[in-house]
């Protein structure tokens, strides 16, 4: 057996030999270093072309038999990665190295020098290849369980690994095709590092965001979300190492760098959407010279308002009892009375309580703010039930349409604020 590799290897050698100087016979010997390395590289390339496609068969072959991904999660990440590619390129390429030395031997020495810095390249490129590929194939695998803060951790990390990795492998690329030695390359590691904190200054905030956000579950794609430092409102459409995509409510969509998901405050209104419930926090200003108190014909005139009929009589019934243990009780001003815009708020206190549209087991009030130049603002504050935004917009106007109007029912004189143009 090993006679016969032997009498292979000379037969080889001889034909390569031959070859040569049928070579130096064309072009004559000043050039004929140049098309040793042409025709030997082609020759090289041809073999690794065709070993390559061999086992890119066998093992595509092999892994179409398991093609279920929900029985074989794993094989199915690693076959849609591509990372079995990387597989036949790493197999034939060793094949290469391994016979290279047996073609035009004893021709041009100086000339393999070459040829084994190229094989050495091709090794760099593949190993770089299969690492990057199986960051692929994690995140393949994660999609396939669904698992989106797992996915999307994995996902910033390959990116961020990727970015560096290229750097890195670029670096060991050059050593490796003008012969740098190592540690070369590790006495300039300082000033390479102060490049890459310079250069991968973005990559390296949005791969710490990334962590974050994925750890924290804070926020996914799909949440909606509001930014008030670029008055934006949206959806979220993809969060990237170094971009966020929105879509905005317009249609429009924005992008802003990831790490701002960290660093400005983010309001997540996905809870709101999910739970179905929108708030509504809004006031009426009242000009103060407005307020009184109830007079008997006020009185008669609001006792036939429904929804605070029977507060209104109560009430009535509590205060004149009080009144008449008192002197002067003939004046409105002595002892409590009930006033227009102590009445109105209780009008629309009942009036959210007894509004369809919103949603009776969150908060709800109807409260006075502090007192401004304008005048005294009532804020109105509840969720309604739906919280699809057209929805919302529609019940919010029709609350603010009644009870503006209920107001004057009121003798209160809402306060408008004139702009000159």
């Amino acid at each position: 057996m090993k006679d016969e590799i032997k009498n292979t290897q000379n037969f080889i050698q001889e034909l390569s030999q031959q070859l040569y100087i049928y070579i130096v016979e064309i072009v004559g010997s000043q050039w004929a270093w140049v098309f040793h390395i042409i025709v030997k590289l082609s020759l090289l390339v041809a073999v690794f072309l065709f070993v390559d496609f061999i086992f890119k068969v066998i093992i595509s072959s092999i892994f179409r038999l398991f093609s279920n991904e929900e029985k074989y999660p794993v094989l199915r990440s690693v076959y849609k990665s591509k990372l079995t590619r990387s597989f036949a390129h790493l197999i034939a390429l060793l094949v290469i190295s391994g016979i290279h030395t047996y073609i035009f031997t004893g021709a041009i020495k100086d000339t393999t020098i070459f040829i084994i810095r190229s094989i050495n390249l091709g090794f760099v490129l593949i190993v770089g290849g299969m690492g990057l590929r199986s960051l692929k194939a994690f995140e393949y695998y994660n999609f396939i369980k669904k698992d989106f803060y797992k996915n999307f951790a994995l996902r910033s990390i390959s990116d961020t690994i990727k970015i560096i990795g290229t750097f890195v492998f670029a670096i060991l690329s050059i050593c490796v095709i003008f012969g740098i030695k190592g540690t070369t390359i590790i006495g300039s590691l300082g000033a390479i590092t102060a490049v890459m904190v310079l250069v991968f200054r973005d990559t390296i905030l949005g791969f710490i965001t990334s962590l974050n956000v994925a750890t924290s579950k804070n926020l996914k794609v799909g949440d909606w979300i509001g930014i008030a430092k670029y008055n934006l409102e949206g959806t979220i459409e993809d969060i990237g190492l170094l971009t966020t995509r929105i879509q905005n409510f317009d249609k429009t969509v924005s992008t802003i760098p990831t790490y701002d998901l960290m660093s400005t405050e983010v309001k997540n209104l996905q809870v709101m959407s999910e739970s179905n419930t929108r708030r509504i926090k809004k006031s009426i200003i009242f000009n103060i010279k407005s307020f009184k108190f109830l007079d008997e014909e006020m009185f008669n005139r609001l006792k036939d308002v429904n929804l605070i009929k029977n507060y209104l009589l109560q009430k009535n019934s509590e205060l004149k009892e009080k009144r008449d243990t008192l002197d002067h009780s003939d004046k409105l001003i002595n002892g409590q009375q009930l006033t227009n815009i102590g009445t109105f708020r209780k009008y629309a206190y009942e009036y959210l309580l007894h509004n369809e549209n919103i949603d009776q087991t969150g908060t709800i009030l109807v409260r006075q703010m502090e007192i401004t130049s304008q005048g005294l603002p009532l804020e109105i504050y509840c969720f309604t039930n739906d919280s699809k935004w057209e929805h919302f917009e529609q019940i919010q106007s029709d609350i603010f349409d009644h009870l503006l109007v209920a107001s004057q029912e009121f003798d209160l004189e809402i306060m408008q604020i004139s702009v000159k143009v």
